[in-house]
C-alpha cells in the first residue's frame, strides 16, 4: 500500500482545551537572563517568583541544568478538570528528577507518560520518572519499535549501538500501552499522532540509522515510532509538540492537522532535527513551509541545531522563542 494511502482516513475529533501549560524540564540549553516579547512565555525565574515567592527565589542557589535530551511537562485544562502528561524523559537518569526538584515541581501530578520515540536522549530518565511518580498502573504510551536494538552506522561500516529502551519488566508496575495509531488521552484533550506518514519531498528520514533484526544490523531510516502530541486550544488552534520530528517537522504538523481536522496551528514546540550535514539542506524548504503554516509561537529546541534556529529566528522573528530549560508556556 502506498504511504499516502495507508494513513488517508485516520481522523478523529479531540476536545477543545481551555488552555495548556508546557514546562521545559530537559533541553539542550539554559538561558535565565534573556527577555521575550511573548507575554505567554516566562523564564524559570519569572514564573518561579510568582509561584514560590521572592524569599524562595532569593535563597535558591541551584538552578535547573541542560543536557542533550528532551522532556516537557504538559498540563492541559478545561472548565472541569486538568490533566498532566510527561512527554519524554530526557537523556540521563538524573536530569528530570533533579530539574523538577530545583524548580519546586512535584512529578506526582503526572497522569500519563508519552514517549516520542525510542532513542536514548528521550528515554534516559524514564525509569527515574516512573519511580518519582510512584503510581501503580501509570500509563506509559509507546510504540513497539521503541524496544528494538538500534544504532548508527559510521562511514567505515561499524555500528555505534545505542542504549536500549527499558524492558517492560523494568517499567513494572507501570501500564505499558503500545499503539501505532492516533490515540486520544487526557479526557480526549490530547492527541498522540501515532505513526506519521512521510509525504514531503525533502524529509527523508535518517539514512545511517540501523536496527538489529533477525541476527544482523538492518537499515531503518524511517524510525516509524516517531510521534508528536497535539492539543486544540479554544479560540487559538493546535499546539503541536514534537520530540525529534524524525518524520519531518512539516510531515508532523500536516498529519496533526489531518487527524484532528484542525487547520490552524497556534504553537509549534520541540525538536525539529535540522542539525548535521545530512539535515542542514532541509532548513530552507522547512522554513518556507513553516512560514505557510504561520504559527503565532515557534520554539524549536533540542536537535534542531543552532543554524536552523537562527534561520527560523530571522525568518519568523515575531513568533520565535529560544527554548530554555525552565521555560513555561501558558497558551
Amino acid at each position: 500500500m502506498e504511504e499516502k494511502e495507508k494513513y488517508a482516513n485516520k481522523k478523529f475529533k479531540i476536545k477543545e482545551a481551555s488552555s495548556v501549560e508546557i514546562l521545559s524540564l530537559v533541553d539542550n540549553s539554559v538561558d535565565f537572563l534573556s527577555t521575550t516579547s511573548h507575554k505567554q512565555v516566562q523564564s524559570f525565574g519569572q514564573w518561579a517568583r510568582e509561584r514560590h515567592g521572592q524569599e524562595w527565589m532569593s535563597t535558591h542557589t541551584q538552578f535547573p541544568f541542560a543536557e542533550h535530551g528532551f522532556s516537557m511537562l504538559v498540563r492541559v485544562f478545561n472548565e472541569e478538570k486538568s490533566e498532566s502528561i510527561l512527554f519524554d524523559t530526557g537523556g540521563s537518569p538524573e536530569a528530570i528528577g533533579e530539574n523538577a526538584k530545583r524548580m519546586g515541581i512535584s512529578l506526582n501530578e503526572i497522569g500519563y507518560v508519552v514517549m516520542s520515540h525510542g532513542h536514548y536522549d528521550h528515554f534516559g530518565g524514564l525509569l527515574s520518572a516512573v519511580k518519582a511518580v510512584d503510581k501503580p498502573g501509570l500509563p506509559i504510551i509507546v510504540h513497539e519499535d521503541m524496544f528494538k536494538i538500534r544504532g548508527t552506522a559510521h562511514s567505515d561500516g561499524t555500528i555505534r549501538k545505542y542504549t536500549e529502551f527499558p524492558t517492560k519488566a523494568q517499567l513494572s508496575p507501570a501500564h505499558i500501552i503500545e499503539t501505532k495509531q492516533p490515540l486520544p488521552i487526557a479526557d480526549h484533550m490530547v492527541c498522540i499522532t501515532g505513526e506519521i506518514p512521510r509525504k514531503t519531498s525533502f524529509e527523508k528520514g535518517l539514512k545511517r540509522h540501523k536496527s538489529f533484526m533477525n541476527g544482523s544490523w538492518q537499515p531503518d531510516p524511517w524510525i516509524r515510532d516517531d510521534r508528536a502530541i497535539a492539543i486544540n486550544v479554544k479560540e487559538k488552534g493546535l499546539v503541536v509538540i514534537s520530540g525529534c520530528a524524525h518524520a519531518g517537522i512539516i510531515n508532523t504538523v500536516s498529519y496533526a492537522q489531518q487527524i484532528t481536522e484542525t487547520a490552524k496551528v497556534y504553537a509549534l514546540i520541540g525538536g525539529f532535527h535540522l542539525s548535521g550535514k545530512e539535515f542542514e539542506n532541509r532548513i530552507e524548504p522547512s522554513i518556507e513551509e513553516l512560514k505557510q503554516i504561520n504559527p503565532a509561537l515557534i520554539a524549536p529546541s533540542h536537535c534542531t541545531g543552532w543554524k536552523a534556529m537562527c534561520a527560523i529566528a530571522r525568518s519568523m522573528p515575531e513568533a520565535f522563542i529560544w527554548n530554555s530549560v525552565g521555560n513555561l508556556y501558558r497558551l
